[in-house]
């Protein structure tokens, strides 16, 4: 674990599971969300540093879980093939907005399975019913979803590197996230 992440094993932490997008990756969906996301009335844009593909959010964990997660992420990652993943959609829910990736070869899909079932084992997570769905967070809203229809972010192929272990720390002006510990995926 980093300096970053030694907190006491009572705590209770937000945590969740999650790939880390490429720097040049961010940057162009940041442009691209000042761009097509601008008339978004009361929605607030997800900013740069809280992009990232979920895999799976553990909720309210005792801190002393951390470190057995970050090694069964090690062990996973150490195996993983780079998820090639292309922007296909965007799609609103009722609460977010969203750019939906294809998943070349299923490599995320992969991971994230293997993840969940790691997971599982280690007693900290129920897989969902839902299918997962690599996706990035870009925006946020309360009440009616705004019904945008931008264009796709100009990305090409994403391959995220890394998987790491995030912290959500609740804040009034939204959540921040801190990377607690991230694993370069391909050993």
């Amino acid at each position: 674990m980093t300096e970053t992440a030694s907190v006491a094993g009572r705590e209770r932490l937000r945590l969740f599971v999650a790939l880390v997008l490429p720097t040049d990756a961010v940057d162009r969906l940041v442009s691209w969300q000042r761009k097509e996301l601008a008339d978004a009335g009361e929605a607030r844009i997800v900013p740069a540093e809280n992009l990232h593909i979920t895999i799976a959010f553990l909720g309210g964990r005792p801190a002393s879980e951390a470190g057995p997660i970050v090694q069964l992420l090690r062990r996973l990652a150490s195996v993983a093939r780079l998820p090639v993943l292309a922007p296909s959609r965007y799609r609103e829910t009722r609460s977010v907005g969203m750019v939906v990736f294809e998943d070349d070869g299923d490599r995320a899909a992969t991971l994230a399975g293997d993840v969940f079932t790691g997971l599982e084992q280690l007693g900290v997570y129920e897989r969902e019913k839902r299918v997962w769905l690599p996706h990035v967070t870009v925006l946020r809203f309360r009440g009616r979803p705004p019904r945008l229809s931008p264009a796709l972010p100009e990305l090409g192929a994403v391959s995220p590197s890394e998987v790491a272990l995030y912290h959500s720390v609740l804040r009034p002006s939204g959540a921040q996230y801190e990377i607690l510990e991230s694993v370069a995926l391909g050993g």
